[in-house]
Order: C-alpha cells, then sequence, then structure tokens
C-alpha cells in the first residue's frame, strides 16, 4: 500500500481477515484519493460537501472490514451491501461536485470508483453464493 502506518512494522496487519482483501485494500486507495481530491475544494465547503464526500468514502473499507470480522457470512454480506450503498453514496456527491465545477466529468477517481465497485459487487456475489452452498 506504501502508507507509513501499514509499513511502519507494528504487526497490527497480522491475522486480520479483511487485509487479504482486495476490495478493502482498493477502497482503502480510494480513500487517500478521496482526500487528496477535495483538499482542492472551496473552504466553505469543508463542513458540507467535502465532509460528507469523505464520510462516505471512510465508510466503504470500514464496513468491509467490520463485516470480515463477523462470524457469518450472512452478516458479512450485508456489511458489503452497506459498502455498496455508501459507494453509490460517493458517486452521487463526486457527480454532484462536478455539477458545481469543483472536479472534471472524466477525474480518475471515477475510474478507481468503478474499480472499487467492481471489486466490492464480486465479494457479495461470491459471499452470498457461500453463504447459500
Amino acid at each position: 500500500m506504501g502508507t507509513a502506518f501499514a509499513s511502519a512494522g507494528t504487526g497490527i496487519r497480522e491475522g486480520r481477515a479483511h487485509h487479504t482483501l482486495d476490495a478493502w485494500k482498493v477502497s482503502r486507495q480510494l480513500v487517500g484519493a478521496i482526500y487528496r481530491l477535495t483538499q482542492s475544494f472551496p473552504k466553505e465547503e469543508m463542513f458540507g460537501l467535502t465532509s460528507q464526500i469523505r464520510r462516505a468514502a471512510v465508510s466503504i473499507p470500514s464496513n468491509i472490514a467490520e463485516g470480515a470480522a463477523r462470524t457469518g457470512s450472512r452478516e458479512f454480506a450485508q456489511f458489503l451491501n452497506v459498502a455498496r450503498g455508501s459507494l453509490s453514496e460517493l458517486e452521487t456527491q463526486l457527480l454532484i461536485a462536478g455539477d458545481l465545477g469543483y472536479i472534471r466529468e472524466n477525474d480518475p477517481v471515477f475510474q478507481a470508483l468503478d474499480r472499487a465497485s467492481k471489486l466490492i459487487t464480486g465479494l457479495h456475489k461470491r459471499i452470498r453464493f457461500l453463504s447459500n452452498a
């Protein structure tokens, strides 16, 4: 990942199921991209759209992690549903930011959002399949 905290050798990463999930890793990268992107938003948006966008982004890997820590596949699938909802919320907020002229329509963050969405949807399908097997 390349973050200072993750590479600090704290041992915190050991034994955590969600650390192996590409959906979680990519969602964390998306959070970083969102924070960098929103730094250029107008200061008057700090407690408005900027805050909403950042909270929605942080919610995505957080829900994946919480779901992975649960004991049942059905519970995990429910947390993945919440993560997918946060992705939709984030996409809507980014489109609004575009409408307001804060970001470009073709900003790379939309590709990152699509990648995270595909990974989470694929993981959700797999978990649902396993819970029904």
